[in-house]
């Protein structure tokens, strides 16, 4: 049997690592950045949770409603929603046992890093569809390659 290899990705995080990944039936379903960063994650081999309240499957896979319903299962949290849809979000990070939360492009607040660093969450920031490779000469002329020109790649998962 072939040993899965480990890709670092942004901060201490790797592809090992599982993820929820938290957003909406909009965000996922309408190729919203949540969906694309499951999307992009499970491309790279890693264990992917979406969460969202009002879908059932996702890609058939089972689409959680909460965080608490993934208690002791997920490493990271990834959340794709701005701020003020997520009022207790370091408290349900700390509940459902995360250790890490990766922020996506303004989702970071201050008073997130805050709280984060009270009850010793880690804390990401970037995109993480940075760290996927673009095929030439398409990749050009998407944004997210030029944000992650000098970023870490993960190949796509055989």
């Amino acid at each position: 049997m072939r040993e899965k290899k480990i890709f670092t990705l942004a901060g201490e995080l790797n592809t090992a690592m599982s993820y929820a990944i938290l957003g909406d039936s909009e965000r996922f379903l309408k190729h919203k950045h949540a969906g694309k960063a499951y999307q992009t994650l499970k491309e790279f081999g890693c264990i992917t949770y979406p969460v969202a309240e009002g879908i059932g499957r996702l890609e058939g896979s089972k689409v959680y409603p909460n965080l608490s319903a993934l208690q002791d299962k997920v490493d990271v949290v990834v959340p794709c929603l701005r701020p003020e849809r997520l009022p207790d979000l370091m408290t349900e990070v700390q509940a459902c046992g995360a250790k890490a939360v990766w922020f996506q492009e303004q989702n970071w607040t201050p008073e997130y890093q805050k709280q984060a660093d009270d009850l010793g969450i880690q804390v990401v920031r970037g995109c993480i569809l940075k760290h996927k490779i673009y095929p030439r000469p398409f990749g050009f002329f998407n944004p997210c390659y030029w944000h992650g020109l000098h970023s870490p790649k993960v190949p796509k998962k055989r």
